[in-house]
């Protein structure tokens, strides 16, 4: 039997043996379900199509409520909207602590509904409740939902070779803010101020749901972008070698490219960890046909969110990264650095933050 990883999700050894043989009834109207590496599940009923994703509702009081509750909403809905369909619906559970307060029970609820109201989402039904045994960060779970047209989706089941493949503001986003937002006077007296204060900038920029609606304005399919997925677990590498593994296909990916931020070089750096292997919710990874890359690139850069055209999709079923002279073959990463590096950090410089 494979084994459970020590943190953070399954392989896709595990879930192809355990998971992925087990998946109830099959049902007809099921248009893209569950696979390693797919964000987002895939319903038509009638002329419409539902985009469905279920994570955990992520809350951490360190943050602070008004910033975590924000994370929290833009995760479950970074998932549902790689579908190119419009955020639209949200399912939500609240496995809730007994140390949670009235006021920030109250200060979540808020910021969830602001949020949903601004990218026109309904909360329809869910669950409330404190028990004994809940603990942040996970308070509950969440299934978000999309919907457009049944035509108007895009999956890796439409990635063909000789497709752009697009990235959103570069790699480690979220390591970066999140380390920021934990260590920020650690961070300040080892890489400086400026740089620190960057860093902690890439908070609000842990999401993607901005980068996948204007993308997916240009089209879908045929029309402009084939796929899209979120780069979280195992970053940049891990995200695009899930993608075109979904697809049947590979990539060759240019590193000179790729954009990196000075703050996320900094802080992965100070850290040890390598930026293209370590957690990035808020980088879209997207592939595109070729005659509507530059259209997407373009609609995602209005939106003032960098992105570059980092390389394309091939038939050779690996991935390659170009770099200078050389061409190698790299793996998904399996395991993501950020979390060692993260709990290690709690233990050794949680005193200089009180």
């Amino acid at each position: 039997m494979p084994k459970l990883p020590p943190l953070g999700k399954i392989d896709s050894e595990f879930f192809n043996e355990i998971i992925f043989p087990r998946l109830g009834a099959k049902r007809p109207e099921i248009a893209v379900g569950p696979k390693h590496g797919v964000d987002v599940g895939i319903i038509e009923i009638g002329e419409y199509a539902l985009a469905l994703s279920a994570d955990p509702v992520f809350i951490v009081p360190e943050y602070g409520f008004e910033r975590a509750a924000w994370f929290a909403f833009h995760i479950l809905f970074s998932d549902a909207v790689t579908s190119g369909l419009a955020p639209a619906y949200l399912a939500i559970d609240l496995n809730l602590p007994p140390a949670i307060s009235e006021s920030e029970l109250e200060t979540i609820w808020k910021v969830i509904d602001r949020e949903a109201k601004k990218y026109g989402v309904a909360i329809v039904t869910g669950h409330t409740a404190r028990y004994g045994g809940c603990d942040y960060p996970m308070v509950g779970g969440a299934v978000a939902i999309a919907k457009g047209g049944k035509d108007d989706y895009c999956s890796p089941k439409f990635i063909e070779p000789g497709d752009k493949i697009i990235v959103t503001k570069g790699p480690a986003i979220e390591a970066t803010g999140i380390f920021a937002a934990m260590f920020p006077k650690y961070l300040a007296g080892t890489i400086g101020a400026e740089l620190a204060k960057q860093a902690e900038a890439l908070f609000y920029k842990m999401s993607v749901l901005d980068d996948a609606i204007a993308a997916a304005s240009v089209g879908t399919r045929n029309n402009g972008v084939s796929a899209m997925h979120d780069a979280t677990e195992c970053g940049l590498w891990g995200g695009i070698c899930e993608l075109v593994a979904a697809a049947g296909l590979g990539a060759e990916i240019h590193m000179e490219k790729i954009p990196v931020l000075p703050a996320v070089k900094a802080v992965c750096s100070m850290f040890d960890i390598d930026p293209f292997k370590s957690i990035s919710e808020g980088t879209l990874i997207l592939t595109a046909r070729p005659y509507k890359a530059e259209a997407v690139l373009n609609a995602i850069s209005t939106k003032g969110i960098q992105a570059a055209i980092i390389g394309e999709v091939t038939k050779e079923k690996s991935v390659y990264v170009l770099d200078g002279g050389s061409r190698a073959q790299i793996e998904h990463p399996r395991i993501d650095p950020f979390w060692a590096a993260f709990y290690g950090a709690i233990e050794k410089y949680a005193e200089i933050e009180v």
